[in-house]
């Protein structure tokens, strides 16, 4: 990524961070604690301000207030001594404003001109949208009318997932916000981009001489990306209720992972021509035509009460704002094929759930056997290669091979070669929204998902709902605690191929296919 980082500034341009939604939980537990950390790098300097914007009454000191109790919580940095934390905290302000309301708008317009001469600021603003999807149109629209985008300098919006509930609101949507703002001003955060082995997957694949000649069906006999949670949908029901695991989790993160591991190499690495790339993977995903399609590729679960290290845990339909009778899913797993020339043939096996055993993000590369007529091939059964990208909680690579046991006259082990970034940067570890926050003000948007892509993602999975709609209760149950549906399973088996186990799970749990 050496060209993008030398076009782009090390230090992020001044600018006022409006968060909308401020007394929310994702502000509180990330956003806050994001721009502290860059504070503390060295990446904001002194010129930005923020603007904590929500409907509650707050003063400045009470905001104020929460920030430092936010950043004492959740950040990575923490607040010392000999720092001077009312340096830090001074660049916070607060405005009361309800959305619809122009006027309040027009009021946060004088109040940010303030802000703007005090801090030198030349009017540069980015609106981070951390609310409901469906007040996206209407705040765009206000800060036009309410005079927010007349300043000098650029304008830039931030916008969480979902983007959309399907392709048709998700074009509306998209509508919406186009009248205000420029495609190119636009930054759609999936968070899952911006964490650091997320990003490492394209050094590791362009970077190295040994893996891209390997990249290809000639040698790859399967991808499989796991996403699993150990939570259930907690204080997050009634939202869950209505999304399921397949748009709260497959149309972006898990599509975005399978992106970076198929996309071609880039002509150039800038921004346009990564995210073009990325796009081209999904156009050449094989949509599944009909119904039965869908029934033979993707497994659609919901988890029951079960047991998880000796506590008890209820099913789905007995939590918090769940419909008692409610046939969402809770898992999903899908066999998903990539139609073009690098890719033609290769099974990429896909799945999240919540209540699963271990929370892990991971991507296992499995390679080609080797041929029985080899060097020792006939007397071993040879376990394949692997190539692990640990992305969550533990960040690392995982590399299996196969070598001599010390000691035996030609006795084969495999042997794990492993590197551990948690290791060795610990909780320093960059969090994502530092990293897409710090994007976002340098007008980096590499990491962030584009209209196409948006689009494009949202035209595969509409097919996999479409059909779960037209037989809601045709959903397969697994205990919480458990790995999921045994049908998860027969999806790999059906072409002679297993789950390998994650970081952390045990691994008598898993049905070795070759033993």
């Amino acid at each position: 990524m050496n060209e993008i980082e030398n076009n782009l500034p090390n230090l992020a341009s001044g600018a006022v961070f409006f968060i909308f939604g401020a007394t929310g939980d994702l502000a509180r537990r990330k956003l806050f604690p994001a721009i502290y950390s860059l504070y503390r790098e060295g990446k904001l300097g002194e010129r930005f301000a923020v603007v904590g914007v929500a409907r509650r009454p707050r003063t400045n000191d009470q905001f104020r207030e929460d920030v430092t109790n936010s950043i004492g919580e959740f950040c990575r940095y923490k607040v010392e001594a000999d720092t001077d934390w009312n340096d830090f905290v001074r660049h916070f302000e607060y405005k009361s404003l309800d959305i619809n309301n122009v006027d309040g708008f027009r009021e946060l317009d004088e109040q940010t001109k303030v802000l703007e001469h005090e801090f030198n600021i030349e009017g540069n603003r980015l609106f981070f949208l951390a609310l409901a999807p469906e007040l996206f149109g209407s705040v765009s629209q206000n800060l036009s009318k309410g005079g927010m985008l007349d300043s000098k300098g650029w304008h830039r919006l931030v916008i969480e997932k979902p983007f959309g509930y399907d392709l048709e609101s998700a074009k509306k949507l998209n509508e919406q916000i186009n009248e205000v703002f420029r495609e190119e001003e636009i930054y759609r955060i999936d968070h899952y981009l911006g964490k650091e082995m997320v990003q490492n997957i394209e050094v590791i694949r362009f970077a190295n001489a040994f893996f891209e000649p390997l990249w290809n069906k000639n040698h790859i006999a399967n991808v499989q990306i796991t996403l699993s949670e150990t939570v259930g949908v907690e204080e997050r029901g009634g939202y869950y209720d209505h999304a399921g695991a397949l748009r709260d989790m497959g149309q972006n993160h898990i599509l975005q992972l399978l992106t970076m591991i198929a996309m071609e190499p880039p002509s150039r690495m800038v921004a346009e021509d990564i995210r073009d790339e990325k796009v081209k993977v999904l156009r050449s995903l094989r949509a599944y035509a009909t119904p039965e399609e869908v029934e033979a590729n993707v497994v659609r679960g919901q988890y029951t009460t079960g047991a998880l290290k000796g506590k008890d845990l209820p099913g789905y339909r007995e939590e918090q704002s769940v419909n008692p009778e409610s046939n969402t899913e809770t898992y999903f797993a899908a066999k998903v094929s990539v139609d073009n020339f690098r890719w033609a043939g290769v099974p990429f096996y896909i799945r999240t759930g919540k209540r699963l055993p271990v929370k892990t993000t991971e991507v296992v590369v499995e390679f080609k056997r080797m041929p029985t007529n080899v060097y020792l091939g006939q007397k071993h059964n040879l376990e394949p290669n692997l190539l692990v990208i640990r992305v969550n909680p533990m960040e690392g690579i995982y590399v299996k091979i196969n070598a001599k046991r010390p000691g035996s006259e030609s006795e084969i082990q495999p042997l794990a070669m492993d590197f551990c970034q948690s290791c060795m940067v610990g909780i320093n570890s960059p969090e994502a929204y530092e990293r897409l926050i710090f994007d976002a003000a340098r007008g980096d948007s590499t990491y962030f998902t584009r209209w196409d892509e948006v689009s494009s993602a949202w035209s595969f999975v509409d097919k996999i709902a479409e059909a779960w709609a037209a037989n809601p209760t045709n959903i397969e149950h697994y205990p919480a605690g458990s790995w999921g549906p045994e049908k998860a399973s027969e999806l790999l088996a059906n072409d002679g191929f297993h789950w390998w186990p994650v970081n952390g799970q045990d691994e008598d749990e898993v049905i070795w296919a070759n033993k």
